[in-house]
């Protein structure tokens, strides 16, 4: 008679947008010592694209619906979940450890709770440790402006600082640090840009609400009780049942851009320029593929926070079948036609009293001059 299989470690990864998880968690994948692994990976928006910028080197990724993991599509985690087991029961799959990638709008503590209150997965699954990343430039107006910011640090079981490494991040590090201790006064931090996030730095720490402030066990009661823990998803209109997973709140929503035509490298950084200029605190994350005309066979990667973009990176092909640019906009109180507008008059789309390309660039007023 076989005895009950020992539990298989799960770690959630978490972090506001934009703090990197993507790339932290490449870095970890291609370590052997992660060897094993699935990445299940949550996106917030109509299009998912992470699971493209991820190099899954053991059993792979599963992407979850588009939405927030800790509402509209938690019923789903639970469902991958189940089974992920199943597979491994059967042997169609052999894995040795999950990790959760979040979105970055997503309350912790129902995430957990779909785990530690299910009497299925709870005997299946030990949550081995909560890595919640923290963006050095902007952690402590994130922390100012976003609940879900707060929630991620002080359920943290270790903090990783990203971006320190930036001029932006000069002078900023200290007070944040300080912030994050007293959200989470046991949970080590560690520094990304230094090499400090290594597994053996951040797993099988083992979670432990009795570590953390007294909020978190509240917090974790509440979502137990309640699926949606206090987020409000607008209805995508009057009389429908169904919230709009591409809506956070009243202020944040996520649209995508989607487009046929590839633009010309010099159009796109116009575009950037524009946005940041006009939008830059709006831009919660912007994240996606472009195609350029100058490289019509590699596909840039973008990726932004607020006025701080990444150097873009030209890939060596693209990642799928889709050629498209496929730009995701995280953002609040941004009007997305704007955004639209702006683009297809960089891009050459013409539009009925909008300026184009010629007229933007070459303005004698602008202030780009």
């Amino acid at each position: 008679m076989t005895g009950r299989p020992e539990p298989l470690p799960l770690v959630v990864l978490t972090g506001f947008l934009g703090a990197g998880k993507t790339t932290l968690l490449n870095r970890l994948l291609a370590d052997p010592a992660m060897e094993g692994t699935v990445a299940v990976i949550n996106e917030f928006g109509e299009i998912g694209l992470d699971h493209l910028f991820v190099e899954a080197k053991g059993e792979g990724t599963v992407l979850l619906s588009s939405g927030c993991l800790c509402c509209t599509v938690r019923g789903e985690l639970v469902s991958t979940l189940e089974d992920l087991l199943r597979d491994l029961d059967n042997g169609r799959l052999a894995f040795r450890r999950v990790v959760i990638e979040t979105t970055g709008l997503a309350d912790p503590a129902p995430v957990l709770q779909s785990v530690l209150s299910h009497p299925y997965l709870s005997m299946r699954f030990t949550v081995d440790s909560v890595v919640t990343l923290v963006d050095a430039v902007n952690g402590e107006s994130t922390l100012d402006e976003h609940v879900e910011a707060v929630k991620q640090a002080a359920v943290a079981d270790v903090i990783v600082l990203t971006k320190t490494d930036l001029p932006e991040a000069a002078g900023r590090i200290g007070p944040l640090v300080r912030r994050l201790r007293a959200l989470a006064p046991y949970a080590p931090i560690l520094d990304a840009a230094r090499g400090e996030a290594v597994p053996d730095a951040m797993f099988g720490r083992g979670f432990d609400p009795a570590r953390k402030i007294a909020d978190v066990s509240g917090w974790l009661a509440a979502a137990a009780d309640d699926d949606h823990t206090g987020h409000d998803h607008p209805m995508p209109g009057e009389g429908q049942d169904v919230a709009d997973p591409n809506r956070h709140d009243a202020e944040i929503r996520a649209f995508s851009l989607v487009s046929d035509v590839p633009v010309r490298s010099a159009a796109l950084e116009l575009f950037l320029d524009l946005l940041r200029s006009a939008h830059g605190p709006k831009l919660l994350r912007v994240k996606g593929l472009v195609a350029l005309a100058d490289h019509p066979d590699r596909p840039l990667v973008l990726h932004g926070v607020q006025h701080v973009f990444h150097p873009p990176v030209l890939l060596p092909a693209w990642p799928d079948a889709d050629r498209r640019t496929r730009l995701v906009f995280i953002t609040r109180e941004l009007d997305e036609a704007f955004v639209r507008g702006l683009w297809d008059a960089l891009s050459g789309v013409p539009r009925i009293d909008t300026p184009d390309a010629a007229a933007l660039s070459d303005n004698p007023l602008s202030l780009r001059r």
